[in-house]
């Protein structure tokens, strides 16, 4: 026999294609016997037909093209027999997907298998339904599906439960059908049929609401006598499993519980004391008693139970913690994330053993309990946590050392009470892992500093302290440095030491040796360097006697081959040399930085300031700022809005030279003085980020500017010039829009995620050019249906924004159907400020709310 042709064993193909020694072999195979099943198929070959589809199943699951024979499958579905029958729906569901369009061909062979006498055929039937069905066969064959759940026999009913799933899925709006069906399947003794019956259940109460208080009323005295009788059944071997019997349907009704319990106190009330039943009772010495002992906390927690059952469920947890698996662990930290909003206090019982989690040799469960920690910490526990935390630190391994200093720093700043526990707090983090702190966290510890005079000395000698014996950490030599350059004379002549410091000798050569050490121990950190040759520029002019060595260590590096020190040291050198008379007031102490403008500017950074525009009213959701370490808002500094929600014509403070709130860019565009920025023609670039092309006029005249830390004295030219500052790179460098000579604009993707994707189109009318019509299209890319869905937009004050109702509030699951609302945009500034808007998406999806936002910043040009 022809070893490539129809009548080849489908054993004989796969001996052939393992004994392949390469790809190209194996190509070679799959090759020549496609071409064999290819010409079976022209001559019609009924003989072999189920043979060459059990090939070309093998073949597709090699990864090789098979579409040419899913002609083949339809056909062995058509025939009488169960064998061929049974190749010809495996090959369907193996070749075929539910995006097939020969998959609507093959409706009527399952219509009239679906109502064969034979029951192996109708469970054929229902399983291929059940994995390939399509929205519009689920609409065709649900009636029969629905007749198929009242029969007698358990398989069937089995198979018929979960082809309903599928099919409620594809089309919610037939879940109502099956309600009876499925209550009636709770009633069953086979436990198979017990457990499709339950999650036909579930995903009826996911896709309805009606259903979720139907089964609610009807079912929950059902699941509550099953849950009983199955944790208090003798022992049957079918069901067994460490022990326990048959814990799938135990897990499948408490989820079920869960979500007819949720949000209604009455039925809550009424599973409290199965659910105490199975906590107290259940062995946690198996992994099927544990996971049925996770389902039920989940439960607990999820449904309005009394205070002493909530207890009990973390307290089970508190167990899991013990427990030498990781797996258990893990998901009892995740969970105890959850109950902290339920009942923060019976949590904080097992603060100590979460404590123990930290220092775990697994990373997962280290970084989940750190994150469980820092929930945890309060007012009353931020000291005694924040010390087990620094002391870890010290041992923690190098790659836990960036997410557990993060941790601490957030803890420090947000609980601190006191300045002088901050300073001494953040001074331990810097000596035990300073090169992994952020900049902002040591910028906010100088500001700290620069505001407490009285622990200005201490914090400088403690800082030189600690510098002795954690040189190599960045921050800390960074910090080090700024206070040496500020403080030195605090240092040297032991300034203001509290009660609880030891005394200790400081010299004007010992600071300049400190600095000096870091110009040559960080030689490769720029900044670090170029804040030791400022502070050693201020320490020329507070220690004279220093004078001629500081002068010799800047003069080394005139020749530096990094412009930045190159230019400080000629610099500095030269001010040193010839200008003597203005150096002590060029050098003086920088001011006291603005503490309070900055923690709001820090505070801004992270939060923003939504304005929800629904059914065409606007309304502007504030937000609540905390300040760490007893700093108080100041009332006249207003909250920069990011989204330029304040109107043009409203005044604007003046800004200083210190108010970082008002330099959100992180630039000076204040109108100072000493900024050399001349006004913007009334118009506020920072309090209107959206604000592009305004023209701003720089002042280029010579001037030297005074060298506070960071900044070296520079010399610039005399060109008076306006330049155009343009934000978000979208208009025109002349700051206006070019007119569009064509009355179409190209549909935008104006926010898209693995879940959901939103489409703009637009719509202009030639007499009202500043009015612009916008076609939203909401189109969901996940497998579950959103419900509830809601869309909102925030838009600057200079345009009118106005919604009309949406089309629906449902969205189908894989882009089967959309969702499409139209906007109607007056632009005030039209021609001068394009469009911005920033939107969100509140939709529920499996009982929870989700939320998605984003700014879109890709309008076309014109609107």
């Amino acid at each position: 026999m022809n070893p490539f042709s129809s009548g080849t064993r489908l054993r004989d193909m796969i001996r052939a294609i393992r004994a392949c020694k390469t790809a190209a072999e194996e190509r070679a195979v799959v090759r020549k016997e496609c071409a064999a099943i290819r010409s079976a198929i022209s001559e019609n070959d009924q003989d072999y037909r189920h043979r060459n589809i059990a090939k070309l199943m093998f073949i597709h699951m090699l990864g090789y093209p098979t579409h040419f024979g899913q002609m083949e499958c339809l056909k062995l579905i058509a025939s009488a027999g169960f064998p061929e029958k049974r190749i010809g729906y495996l090959g369907l569901m193996l070749l075929l997907d539910e995006r097939q369009e020969v998959l609507m061909l093959v409706t009527n062979s399952l219509k009239q298998d679906l109502n064969h006498t034979n029951q192996y055929i109708v469970g054929l039937a229902l399983c291929a339904l059940g994995n390939i069905c399509s929205a519009e066969m689920a609409s065709d064959l649900a009636p029969e599906v629905e007749r198929l759940l009242l029969t007698r026999d358990p398989n069937i009913k089995k198979k018929a439960a979960l082809c309903s799933i599928r099919i409620i899925r594809k089309v919610p709006d037939l879940a109502e059908n099956f309600l009876s069906p499925a209550a009636s399947l709770l009633k069953e003794k086979h436990h198979g049929v017990l457990i499709a019956g339950i999650q036909l259940c579930t995903d009826l109460c996911k896709v309805s609401a009606d259903a979720n208080k139907h089964l609610r009323k009807n079912c929950t005295e059902g699941l509550i006598r099953i849950l009983k009788d199955v944790s208090n059944s003798s022992y049957a071997p079918e069901y067994d499993i460490g022990g326990i019997t048959d814990p799938f349907l135990h897990i499948r009704v408490l989820r079920l519980m869960r979500m007819l319990g949720q949000g209604d106190a009455d039925t809550s009330e009424y599973m409290n004391d199965i659910l105490a039943q199975i906590a107290s009772k259940t062995e946690s010495n198996k992994n099927a008693g544990n996971a049925i002992l996770y389902e039920c906390v989940e439960t607990i927690m999820g449904i309005e139970a009394t205070s002493g059952l909530r207890v009990l469920a973390i307290n089970i947890l508190g167990r899991f913690l013990s427990n030498r698996d990781n797996n258990i662990r893990y998901v009892a930290l995740n969970m105890l994330m959850k109950a902290i909003a339920v009942d923060s206090q019976a949590v904080q019982r097992h603060r100590t053993t979460i404590l123990e989690c930290v220092k775990d040799s697994d990373a997962s469960i280290r970084k989940r309990a750190l994150e469980l920690v820092f929930l945890l910490v309060n007012d009353t526990n931020a000291k005694p946590l924040t010390k087990e935390l620094i002391d870890y630190l010290e041992v923690s391994d190098q790659d836990f050392k960036g997410d557990l200093t993060a941790k601490i720093c957030s803890i420090i700043e947000k609980f601190s009470q006191e300045k002088k526990w901050y300073i001494d707090q953040m001074l331990k983090v810097l000596s035990l892992a300073g090169s992994y702190v952020k900049d902002d966290v040591w910028h906010a510890l100088i500001v700290a500093i620069s505001n407490a005079p009285d622990l200005q000395g201490y914090s400088v000698r403690s800082l030189y302290k600690a510098f002795q014996t954690s040189f190599e950490q960045v921050s800390l030599v960074r910090v080090v440095v700024w206070c040496i350059g500020e403080y030195g004379e605090m240092l040297v002549g032991n300034v203001g030491v509290l009660e609880v410091e030891e005394p200790m000798t400081v010299t004007e050569s010992d600071t300049v040796d400190v600095l000096e050490a870091c110009l040559t121990g960080h030689s490769s950190d720029i900044t670090t360097r170029s804040m030791s040759l400022i502070a050693l520029l201020k320490l020329s002019s507070r220690f004279p006697p220093t004078s001629e060595r500081i002068k010799e260590i800047i003069t080394v590096h005139k020749g530096s081959i990094v412009l930045e020190l190159q230019q400080r040291a000629i610099e500095f050198n030269s001010i040193i040399q010839r200008h003597d008379n203005i150096k002590s007031s060029l050098v003086e102490r920088m001011p006291v930085l603005d503490e309070s403008a900055y923690m709001v500017k820090k505070a801004n950074s992270s939060q923003e300031n939504i304005v929800a525009v629904k059914s065409g009213q606007t309304s502007l959701a504030g937000t609540s700022i905390m300040l760490p370490n007893g700093v108080g808002k100041p009332p006249a500094a207003p909250l920069v809005d990011l989204l330029d929600l304040s109107s043009d014509d409203t005044p604007v403070p003046t800004s200083t030279s210190k108010d970082f709130l008002h330099d959100l860019l992180g630039i000076d565009l204040t109108n100072s003085s000493s900024s050399g920025i001349a006004p913007s023609g009334g118009t506020d670039i920072l309090m209107d980020l959206l604000s592009i092309g305004t023209p701003v006029q720089i002042d280029r005249s010579p001037k030297t500017v005074s060298s506070n830390q960071g900044f070296a004295p520079t010399t610039k030219p005399t060109p008076t010039t306006v330049q155009v500052v343009d934000l978000l790179d979208v208009l025109p460098s002349n700051g206006s829009v070019a007119g569009d000579q064509s009355p179409l604009y190209p549909s935008i993707t104006a926010f898209q995620s693995s879940t959901l994707k939103v489409m703009f189109s637009f719509k202009k009318h030639p007499e009202k050019p500043q009015v612009t019509e916008i076609h939203a299209t909401f189109m969901n890319l996940s497998s579950d249906a959103y419900t509830d869905f809601v869309f909102q937009a925030a838009v600057p004050k200079f345009i009118q924004l106005h919604l009309d109702p949406a089309s629906s509030n449902h969205l189908p699951a894989n882009g089967n159907g959309t969702i499409t609302q139209t906007l109607t945009a007056t632009n005030s500034q039209h021609g001068q400020k394009s469009l911005a808007m920033r939107i969100r998406m509140v939709y529920e999806v499996n009982n929870q709310e989700k939320l998605e936002q984003g700014q879109i910043n890709n309008f076309p040009p014109g609107l």
